[in-house]
This record gives structure tokens, sequence and C-alpha cells, in this order.
């Protein structure tokens, strides 16, 4: 049975913090970004996740390979550490799907916009023709 792990990386991006929510489910990577306002305190963070973790809309899910586990010299694992605090961003991995949610985002407005400019188009129409027969008529 596979391991379901999730981690949120919170990093300030001019002018507002930002959270990347990241979830691996049975090798899958899928990427939710949270934009907070001021600096967010470690209770608020939590309080967010706990009661907004059902709301929100991660992105399709992206395959990622397993990782290996192997017992790492505690220096080493220290400078590791180190190295991802001091690393501000996300990983390629969580960019890629936030892309893929985006161009998603950015089609389903396309359809809607398109569908309601055809529907306004129809609704000239079918005014147009109704004055037609009215003068038509005579009235």
């Amino acid at each position: 049975m596979d391991k379901v792990s999730g981690r949120l990386i919170v990093y300030f991006e001019d002018p507002f913090w930002v959270g990347i929510f990241e979830q691996i489910s049975s090798g899958k990577l899928t990427v939710c970004k949270i934009t907070f306002g001021a600096e967010p305190k470690d209770y608020e963070i939590q309080e967010f996740i706990l009661q907004n973790y059902y709301e929100l809309r991660f992105s399709p899910s992206v395959v990622t390979e397993k990782e290996v586990k192997e017992k790492i010299n505690p220096k080493r694992l220290q400078r590791e550490v180190r190295k991802q605090v001091d690393h501000v961003g996300v990983g390629t991995k969580s960019q890629l799907a936030l892309k893929l949610q985006q161009e998603q985002q950015k089609i389903e407005r396309k359809t809607c916009s398109r569908e309601q400019r055809e529907a306004e188009k129809q609704f000239q129409f079918e005014l147009k023709q109704q004055k037609r027969k009215e003068k038509h008529k005579g009235r």
C-alpha cells in the first residue's frame, strides 16, 4: 500500500506570501497554490489547512518517480535541510503541475466566455427578428 504525503512550502512572492501544497499519492503529484496576505504565523497556517483542506483545488496529477530512502549522514542531512530552507521557490514538478492546472482553468474560462458570447449573439438575433416581424405587420 502506498503512502500519501503532503508538504506545504510557504515563501514570499512580492507583494504576498504564497503557499504551495504538494500532495503525493500512489506515485502521482498534485499541487495547489494558496495566496496568503500578510506573513502567516504557524498556527494560522495549521488552522487554514484544517478548515480549508477539502476546498482546495489541486492540479491534475503528474507522475513522479519513487524516492529511495537511504541512511544519510546527519551532517549531510543538516546541509541538505539548510539548502532547502535557503532555496526559495517551488520544485520543477510542482511548477509543472501548477502550469497544467492554470492551462485547464484557461480552457474552462475560454469555453464559458464563448458560450456567453454565443448566447448574447443569439439573443440579439432573436430581438432583431422580432422587431422585423413587428415592422412587417405594420404595428
